[in-house]
């Protein structure tokens, strides 16, 4: 049976979606969207009996956010801070994200292009 994709997620799942595996121990790292919690006042699971994390939808889309930012733009937790409290919505849109990584790589090539040309006017 198929879970209903807007049904409530325990924190497992939640961190199988984010990707937060252990390299070493290829076990799930629960502790991290726990952490977030503490400082990203956003983030308001349902907590149930047993102290069981619930997060729905809203809360899933808050955490890959902030995994975006942290893991992949490499920002502060105080630079997520301000980007979650400015109130404007943070689209993902993984096209806007692979152009900006394009982007890079292209004036990281030009870099690295210019370099060689400057070390063969040396020869």
């Amino acid at each position: 049976m198929n879970k209903d994709p807007n049904a409530y997620k325990t924190i497992g799942e939640v961190a199988k979606i984010l990707g937060l595996n252990s390299q070493k121990r290829k076990m799930i790292q629960t502790h991290t969207i726990r952490y977030w919690e503490k400082e990203f006042k956003q983030i308001k699971p349902k907590i149930l009996n047993g102290k069981r994390r619930y997060y729905d939808t809203k809360n899933i889309e808050l955490l890959k956010k902030v995994h975006f930012l942290l893991k992949e733009q490499g920002m502060t937790i105080n630079g997520v801070k301000k980007i979650l409290d400015n109130k404007e919505p943070l689209k993902l849109d993984e096209s806007l994200n692979n152009s900006i990584k394009a982007k890079n790589l292209k004036n990281r090539l030009n870099k690295i292009s210019n370099i060689i040309k400057e070390i063969k006017g040396f020869k």
